[in-house]
């Protein structure tokens, strides 16, 4: 018995590793929906790109229009989604349905294309937008909340049962 409970696997987790998770899963999140939003935007699923967003609204230079715009902008998403996860991490953690994802989508969805959008001259108001770009991105939004969400709060709930499920048991 003594022997069992100085194994590694018996440790109860650190909750550190499990904020590195969070933020790895943020970050992996953030590639990901980048590039199917990219794909997205290649066909014609959307008028606007990521990359009119995150580079074409501070630089009009060239290279923008490149492939290395494209990867510098997957690049920046997926850091921007560190914080993103940060959020999640704080905040919702400990939602334990599926529905706290996609609300929070929802969430970054709103606050994108409505509290933000002044801040991104060339792209078009809501109202200006095809209906096609607007569920594409309200379903790319949604799926990447979920990702995010679920992923960060299905860890937080294994972690807690395992911590709780390996605490030695008195004799």
């Amino acid at each position: 018995m003594l022997d069992n409970q100085k194994l590694e696997q018996n440790k109860p987790e650190d909750s550190s590793t499990f904020l590195g998770r969070s933020l790895l899963t943020g970050f992996v999140g953030g590639i990901l929906a980048s590039l199917i939003g990219w794909f997205m935007y290649y066909f014609n699923f959307m008028e606007v790109s990521a990359k009119s967003f995150i580079l074409r609204s501070w630089t009009t230079a060239g290279w923008t229009d490149s492939w290395l715009g494209d990867l510098l902008t997957i690049i920046l998403i997926g850091i921007i989604s560190i914080g993103v996860a940060l959020i999640y991490y704080g905040v919702f953690k400990k939602a334990s349905s599926l529905w706290g994802g996609i609300v929070y989508g929802l969430i970054l969805w709103a606050i994108v294309f409505f509290v933000l959008q002044p801040i991104f001259a060339n792209i078009p108001n809501l109202s200006e937008m095809e209906l096609k770009t607007i569920v594409s991105t309200i379903c790319l939004y949604i799926l990447y909340g979920t990702f995010i969400g679920y992923s960060i709060s299905f860890d937080y709930h294994d972690t807690v049962l395992n911590v709780s499920n390996k605490e030695p048991k008195k004799a």
